[in-house]
């Protein structure tokens, strides 16, 4: 990595990152199940399409009750996955490629298998006891609290053996991890430093604001020592590396995202927040029933946290991930036009201020898995929220519809190489069907094709790294209230580069601000070059472009 960290400057700022979700990528063994050699045989293809990081979902050791989010042993790989051979072999070819590889850290909670755990549960007075968070039971002899799991029912679990209650604030086999331990932080910090010595360029952390949780008041997220963990932290694993470390915040405000990243604050480099996926979501059923899709408040939300992390903090970009649907099939048209509206959301989100992530498989429009049946499903999430959706009276269908716009497998699903078997993924029984369209839409057939999705994501990715605008240009907002144009500038020293989208299946014509009348260069486009912005402009389904011109400077000239 050529630029070192500064206060204002970071070379992670013009890298893309890439999310591999190992069980799914590419298995190199035929057992139906990814692995880390299969990871390493695809490093060409990370680099041909411009990547400069990878963010592994978890490799540890697990009995895979949440797919690797519940780990029994932090300093082990999976047996499905591979060897600690095979993953230092990972880092080094991708260090050749100049690609680093960051890991998912999972320190909110650990596998019950996991032997502090074990031996948390086997007396009371084990040195491990205090390791976990453990309660008597209420005088009911019912859970201590009506703290509710992430995956439904109570947060709570009787262990026979003690009489107490653990708290799960996830799978009851994820027992969450009691942080106001200074032992159990120094375990952590000894592992972390672990990794990161084996060459790591970094930590994704999953449900950081979960740490600080003071669960006798009922505070989950944003508990009042959470920061100062995190500054811990910081001071003693990776605030002295050049590392890039991301954290996973369902409960961030454009506020507390400065707490986590602003510029002093010696916690992180940037956090993934929600609210653009979480107001898409039912009041009552959540993700399980979509509201219908809103462009004003999406427009609303992306804007808000672009000027609230303008001068301090940092962005993480993303439409998807391994918990989240397909973005094409979330906010696009994979019936009417699949190739345009795929194109349409890389342009909006890669232009943008921050560091953009992709899930696998989204830099070839990989869409959402018509299941039909809840036998098709591995995700627990799913598996328990059928069951309680229905106790509740949710018809099988309903939940089905929702799980198949919604749902975590749909991201899950193999990576679609070829159009051979099982999609080129592996060679045995796949862990999880393959989506049944993997003849048309897969990597091979997506590199050969110059007008691909494929290639527009390279071409969106090779630009970040060409144009200082595009990393550290003013953002502003126009058409706010348009319900299906988005648009906005970005804007440093004398260059604009105005970013115009449709997010309808409609021509749609309409009038541009006048201070954006404009001719420059179109840097890319979905449909045909377009260099000229005038007073009245259309845009064709799903059409979206970027025009770079000069515009006056501070002194009213141009350069």
């Amino acid at each position: 990595m050529e630029l070192r960290s500064t206060s204002r400057t970071a070379w992670w700022h013009k890298a893309t990152v890439y999310q591999v979700y190992p069980r799914s990528f590419a298995d190199s063994n035929g057992d139906g199940v990814g692995d880390l050699p299969g990871i390493t045989s695809k490093l060409e293809y990370l680099k041909a399409l411009g990547i400069e990081l990878i963010w592994l979902s978890p490799i540890y050791a697990s009995p895979m009750d949440d797919n690797g989010y519940d780990i029994s042993d932090y300093q082990a790989v999976a047996p499905e996955f591979g060897t600690l051979a095979d993953f230092d072999e990972l880092v080094a070819q991708a260090r050749l490629r100049n690609i680093g590889v960051i890991l998912d850290l999972v320190v909110n909670h650990t596998s019950d298998e996991h032997p502090w755990f074990v031996l948390s549960r086997a007396s009371k007075q084990s040195p491990f006891r205090d390791y976990y968070i453990w309660r008597k039971p209420a005088d009911d002899g019912g859970p201590p609290n009506k703290l509710t799991s992430s995956f439904g029912g109570s947060a709570w679990t009787l262990d026979e053996t003690t009489g107490e209650y653990y708290l799960h604030l996830f799978s009851r086999r994820q027992p969450d991890l009691n942080w106001e331990n200074p032992n159990v932080r120094g375990a952590i910090y000894q592992m972390m430093n672990w990794w990161l010595e084996r060459g790591i360029a970094g930590f994704r952390m999953d449900v950081i604001d979960y740490i600080g949780k003071q669960v006798d008041q009922a505070i989950v997220t944003d508990g009042p020592h959470l920061h100062a963990y995190l500054h811990e932290m910081n001071r003693a694993t990776f605030g002295s590396r050049d590392v890039l470390t991301v954290g996973e915040t369902w409960s961030a405000t454009p506020g507390s995202a400065l707490l986590y990243s602003g510029r002093d604050r010696e916690e992180l480099s940037m956090i993934f927040q929600f609210e653009h996926v979480t107001q898409q979501w039912d009041e009552i059923y959540g993700k399980w029933r979509s509201r219908p899709f809103d462009l004003i408040k999406l427009k609303s939300v992306l804007s808000k946290w672009q000027y609230a992390l303008a001068d301090d903090g940092w962005n993480a970009l993303f439409w998807g991930n391994h918990d989240l649907p397909r973005a094409v099939s979330k906010y696009g048209d994979v019936k009417g036009y699949p190739v345009e509206s795929a194109k349409m959301l890389a342009t909006v989100l890669h232009l943008l201020k921050g560091t953009p992530f992709i899930y696998q498989g989204e830099e070839i429009g990989m869409t959402n898995a018509p299941f039909t049946k809840i036998e098709q499903y591995r995700d627990i999430e799913t598996l328990n929220m059928h069951r309680l959706h229905l106790e509740a009276g949710l018809s099988p269908e309903d939940f089905i519809k929702g799980a198949n716009e919604n749902g975590r497998d749909n991201a899950r699903t193999p990576m679609q190489w070829t159009s051979g078997a099982n999609a080129g993924f592996t060679t045995g029984i796949p862990w999880i069907e393959v989506n049944e369209n993997y003849a048309t839409i897969n990597a091979e057939v997506a590199m050969s094709d110059e007008h691909s999705i494929w290639n527009h994501y390279r071409k969106l990715i090779s630009l970040r790294k060409a144009y200082p605008v595009i990393v550290y240009g003013r953002f502003q907002s126009y058409l706010d209230q348009h319900p299906d144009v988005l648009a906005y500038t970005r804007t440093l020293d004398t260059q604009r580069l105005t970013v115009l989208s449709n997010f309808s299946a409609r021509t749609i014509t309409f009038d541009l601000p006048h201070e954006l009348l404009a001719t420059g260069r179109c840097l890319i486009s979905n449909y045909d070059p377009v260099d000229a912005l005038k007073t009245t402009m259309s845009l064709r389904p799903y059409e979206a472009f970027a025009v770079l011109a000069e515009v006056a400077g501070r002194d009213g000239t141009k350069s």
